[in-house]
């Protein structure tokens, strides 16, 4: 998978990264915590199975290097705070990196009996671009070498698997 045929395709998450894509939400759009963490994006350009698989240790090296930090870095006392939904019609959107790329979620509250309820509820997995990209990869490839392109990808085959 060449960088150029993964910007055209929007392969995203490791796939793309380990095609030159250097996209990753915490570092571009960053938030709390990792918007005071310098987060390293990991790249390679070869956009094979074996790029695939050095990113992934790349990555693993990376989290653990921000989940010392972050662990460090805890204040004193209580770390989680209630969420409070609000008592009138709402519509919220959140966009994350994923272990496989951006992860979408919208959702849509209305009022329900003196409180609200869920109204829709829409969960976009990065699966859903890249599955089309895995033809790409197979291309001058033989059969029996489906299996590895495939998981080397790991892409969710339901899509909704968050």
């Amino acid at each position: 998978m060449t960088p150029e045929l993964a910007a055209q395709l929007g392969l995203s998450g490791l796939a793309g990264r380990a095609s030159g894509q250097a996209l990753d939400q915490r570092s571009q759009f960053p938030s709390v915590p990792y918007d005071a963490m310098d987060v390293r994006i990991a790249t390679h350009h070869n956009g094979d199975v074996a790029a695939r698989v050095n990113l992934r240790f790349d990555e693993v090296l990376e989290a653990l290097r921000l989940i010392r930090r972050i662990v460090h870095e805890l204040p004193a006392g209580a770390t989680c705070s209630p969420v409070e939904l609000p008592q009138r019609a709402a519509f919220g959107a959140g966009w994350v990196e994923g272990w496989r790329g951006e992860i979408l979620v919208a959702l849509e509250l209305v009022p329900d009996d003196g409180g609200v309820r869920i109204r829709r509820c829409h969960c976009h997995d990065p699966s859903w671009q890249n599955w089309p990209v895995i033809e790409h990869a197979m291309i001058g490839n033989i059969v029996p070498d489906f299996p590895l392109i495939n998981k080397s990808f790991n892409l969710s085959y339901s899509g909704h698997d968050l």
